[in-house]
């Protein structure tokens, strides 16, 4: 791998950058758009309050037609600070680091691809690094669709199987979260004046459960809130779900049914709202071909290529899922991804590099 790949990807660890962050994705955002420039890209930004997402356009060079598209992002899981217990290491084969593994590698191979090929003949080439992609996305879904919409390919920088294998589609993945309003009361005195909204949206939640119980789709209540006191009634609460789902039709049916919860008490209200979105991708013929495509330039530089479907949601769900030719995991390999194992291989990054200067240029 050249020292510069691994030199860009530590700035890129050192520069902590977890989702909602602005100031911290800012700082980050300003070193990723001037290393852009150098690899050639013309930058610009689709600003949001939590953090922009970034917009990277190679201009074609001899080959007309449609561009290629690259989705990645720059957020993470881990808070500013964990560098401290968490610290930037490279032994052999193995980097360490906040982010390194998810997504920042596939960043650095990216623009040292790019640079590598600006001189070629290429189609153009657009990069969406999104700011928010760790929490589903919720502000990044319309520019990734209007980019998509005139794309030949779409590639994702996510990381790959373990292993390396690319990914051919995804887990649909959505966080709802269900409020509730009660009304509140002296637990003691006039309980029966009130309408616990704590007891309301246990009940939501067992109906839930109902409604996915005989279906493959994988429900977690990942955090409930509410109330105040315990000598009051609740006034409000509200749990927020992540789905997971295998199926469009299974998808259609549970996001259905959440949309319909009523009150079982006659004083209270429910209502559920998507925090965020991803539809399920399922493989189809037009990644297929893509992914045919892909393999056949990889035997070309010495790499065998192959995928299958992935558990886990990014924005390609959105790409797939609309039918545009779509490959996904072509960061580099590794693992630990969100866990304090995770790791980037130096190797994977330069076989990385090299099968997407071999993609630009090819695809």
């Amino acid at each position: 791998m050249p020292s510069a790949t691994l030199e860009a990807l530590h700035r890129y660890t050192l520069c902590e950058s977890p989702t909602g962050d602005a100031g911290s994705l800012a700082a980050l955002a300003g070193v990723l758009d001037a290393d852009a420039t150098r690899a050639g890209f013309h930058t610009a930004r689709e600003t949001h309050p939590t953090g922009d997402h970034l917009i990277w356009t190679l201009p074609a060079r001899g080959v007309p037609g449609d561009p290629i598209l690259l989705l990645s992002h720059y957020d993470t899981v881990w808070p500013v600070g964990t560098l401290a217990t968490m610290p930037w290491s490279a032994d052999g084969d193995v980097i360490r680091g906040p982010g390194v593994y998810d997504t920042k590698a596939g960043l650095a191979a990216l623009l040292s691809a790019a640079g590598e090929i600006k001189d070629q003949d290429h189609p153009e080439v657009r990069v969406i690094v999104v700011a928010d992609e760790e929490i589903g996305s919720p502000t990044a879904g319309d520019l990734v669709r209007a980019e998509a919409a005139r794309a030949r390919a779409v590639l994702g920088l996510e990381p790959p199987h373990p292993g390396g294998g690319l990914k051919t589609g995804r887990r649909g993945s959505t966080r709802a979260r269900i409020e509730v309003t009660g009304v509140e009361a002296h637990a003691a005195l006039d309980p029966d004046a009130g309408a616990s909204a704590i007891d309301e949206l246990v009940d939501q939640l067992i109906r839930v459960r109902s409604v996915v119980a005989d279906r493959p789709v994988l429900l977690n209540t990942g955090t409930i809130a509410g109330g105040g006191r315990t000598n009051v009634v609740a006034g409000r609460a509200h749990a927020d779900l992540g789905l997971r789902f295998s199926d469009p039709a299974d998808e259609e049916a549970v996001l259905g049914a959440l949309g319909r919860l009523s009150p079982v008490r006659d004083r209270a209200s429910v209502s559920t709202r998507l925090l965020s979105h991803r539809p399920t991708w399922r493989p189809g013929p037009a990644g297929a071909g893509l992914l045919d495509r892909i393999r056949v330039i990889g035997a070309a530089i010495g790499q065998s290529v192959d995928g299958h479907p992935a558990d886990g949601a990014a924005d390609t769900n959105t790409t797939g899922a609309l039918g545009h030719p779509t490959i996904d995991g072509l960061a580099p390999r590794g693992g630990g991804a969100h866990a304090r194992t995770e790791w980037v291989s130096a190797a994977g990054i330069a076989e990385r590099t090299t099968l997407l200067a071999a993609l630009l240029t090819g695809l």
